[in-house]
């Protein structure tokens, strides 16, 4: 397709894998099935260079450390290729394509994340059809950011979240529209699109072992738990309230543990249980008395959003307060703008 030519990154996943005794695991040869697929619909792709990892990484097992590797992977080829293609698990797949998207930042070619919910060698495997609508969007001059291509839908990576397990249509972005409708024609929804940047900004710090940690609000849970939580030391806690970003407040211990736990330098973020949500701390009473000890709401970002932009602002060395402050600004369309 016009001359391009495309890294397609194998990093695991069911993709890549086949039955056996024990359950599905690694296809031995899986670069030999995945060529003579492909070697049947060349006219229609674009030139790739396959790169598949020796140790196949389980999505399920998968670590910031991975998004790191990932992503420094891409940087190092980035001149070699006019863009992306990686195959990956889909259980954590919207995590590493957000992270690729913190560590790419300024990116001006596509990145196309995608697997498959059946493996390539399976009768219906939604594989081949996953890889191939793929690599054509990654020799497209129109898209110049981090995206999912899953089941005739182009999500944005960041904005993106897995809403099935047993459905082709594994992922959806609830709060954002889709980059692009996948039909007889590929419809991009050209308002959706980021903009063609200037320049590369790309961010690859040390994903250490910084310790990011969720609290999810049921009816009756003791405050204990969230003690508990703190009393693991974590450098970010994200409260998962209700509605709008709503935690119970009969209880001052609440507020109480938040306050100390920001003033030893803890940065606390409030999203929502809900699929479809923008969270705004302080909307009702309830949440007022946690704006007042320095919880901040995640407005409309994904929970994978979340986890994945704390442990990238964690690695880029920046304070407390500064976390605080980039934490609530868009880097690359991970959010709506306040």
């Amino acid at each position: 397709m016009n001359g391009k030519h495309i890294g397609l990154i194998y990093t695991g996943g069911t993709v890549g894998m086949a039955k056996t005794a024990n359950g599905y695991a690694p296809m031995p040869d899986f670069a030999g099935v995945l060529t003579r697929l492909l070697d049947t619909h060349r006219d229609g792709l674009p030139r790739y260079t396959l790169h598949a990892y020796p140790s196949p990484i389980d999505s399920t097992n998968a670590r910031p450390q991975d998004w790191q590797t990932i992503g420094r992977d891409i940087a190092v080829r980035y001149e070699d290729y006019d863009g992306f293609v990686i195959l990956h698990g889909t259980d954590t797949m919207a995590y590493t394509a957000t992270a690729l998207s913190f560590m790419l930042q300024g990116l001006r070619k596509p990145v196309i994340v995608t697997g498959s919910q059946i493996p390539l060698g399976v009768p219906r495997s939604d594989a081949a059809q996953n890889l191939i609508t793929s690599l054509q969007l990654a020799a497209s001059d129109a898209i110049h950011e981090v995206a999912i291509c899953f089941h005739q839908r182009l999500l944005r990576g960041n904005r993106s979240t897995k809403v099935s397990s047993t459905r082709l249509e594994a992922f959806d972005s609830p709060n954002y529209p889709r980059l692009a409708e996948i039909g007889i024609e590929v419809r991009l929804n050209e308002d959706a699109l980021l903009p063609r940047p200037t320049h590369e900004q790309f961010e690859l710090p040390d994903y250490r072992q910084d310790l990011v940690l969720p609290v999810r609000f049921v009816p009756g849970m003791p405050m204990s738990v969230v003690k508990a939580m703190l009393d693991l030391k974590p450098r970010a806690l994200i409260l998962e309230c209700f509605g709008s970003g709503n935690a119970p407040d009969r209880d001052p211990a609440l507020l109480q543990m938040l306050n100390e736990a920001r003033r030893n330098g803890v940065v606390t973020v409030a999203c929502s249980q809900s699929l479809h949500a923008e969270v705004a701390i302080g909307t009702y009473a309830a949440g007022a008395g946690m704006s007042a000890v320095g919880v901040i709401g995640a407005c409309d970002m994904t929970f994978e959003a979340i986890y994945v932009k704390l442990h990238h602002l964690l690695a880029m060395g920046l304070s407390a307060d500064a976390i605080r402050e980039q934490f609530q600004r868009p880097l690359c369309g991970e959010v709506s703008a306040l």
